[in-house]
């Protein structure tokens, strides 16, 4: 579970120092400029964090999964060799995703200005400022992603599904109790990622607007990195003591 937590920490790491320290140097520096390959290479290392997160998750609901189901087996099916098998391939799946995604995106010709409606650079802005009918295949390659992100989605409930079903036939409460504790900050981690990336992505055009879209983007892209982190480190007693002081001086003094 730490190897994983190593690889999940290194997508949400790189995931904030693509997007963020460009968005406050323009900030400070008021400006909105960005090069042409600057934007290619936030592009495609945005995509391949978000990528490689989404494939780190669903291992890891693999390693849940086969610590709670078949735990006797757990160093059989998890061993070093076959975790380091399972993230160096949700490494290079990520890096295949956005290679392709970067390469077919900008090799389209860009016709109608250069304004982003946005702080980073994202396939759905550009492809607005496209004026060739072959961004229809950028469409298809979003459409195969979304087939990705759902087979992963459809594994991970269908695991959870596995999952508690075997807690629930656990006898001792502090069995099931332990066993609920190590699936609930992969669970709140997964919904976090999974809901804003849902909530900015397919929510209708009708409600669309540019304000809307620039803060559903930070949702999305800047939220779920900067509190993977917190969610997992709450499993310290000391720290989430430290968290419960602080709430409740809050309280107080409000």
């Amino acid at each position: 579970m730490f190897f994983f937590l190593l690889n999940l920490a290194l997508t949400d790491l790189g995931s904030i120092c693509t997007t963020v320290p460009k968005a406050m140097h323009n900030s400070l520096w008021d400006t909105r400029d960005i090069s042409y390959s600057g934007c290619a290479a936030q592009l495609f290392f945005f995509m391949f964090f978000i990528s490689a997160e989404l494939s780190i998750l669903t291992v890891m609901c693999y390693d849940r999964y086969v610590s709670i189901c078949k735990p006797l087996h757990y160093g059989t099916l998890l061993g070093s060799r076959a975790c380091a098998h399972m993230a160096a391939a949700a490494w290079a799946s990520a890096f295949l995703n956005a290679l392709l995604h970067t390469a077919n995106t900008f090799s389209l010709p860009l016709c109608h200005g250069n304004a982003l409606g946005q702080f980073f650079c994202e396939i759905p802005q550009l492809l607005k400022l496209s004026c060739s009918k072959s961004y229809l295949i950028e469409f298809g390659f979003l459409i195969a992603s979304v087939g990705l992100v759902f087979s992963c989605f459809v594994f991970i409930v269908f695991s959870y599904v596995q999952i508690f079903r075997a807690v629930l036939r656990i006898p001792s409460e502090k069995g099931r109790h332990k066993a609920v504790s190590t699936c609930l900050p992969h669970l709140a981690v997964l919904s976090l990622f999974l809901s804003t990336g849902f909530v900015a992505y397919l929510k209708p055009s009708s409600i669309s607007s540019p304000s809307l879209d620039l803060a559903l983007s930070v949702l999305y892209s800047v939220v779920p990195p900067a509190l993977n982190p917190l969610i997992y480190s709450l499993r310290n007693q000391e720290l989430k003591a430290a968290v419960g002081r602080l709430i409740t001086g809050w309280f107080q003094k409000h």
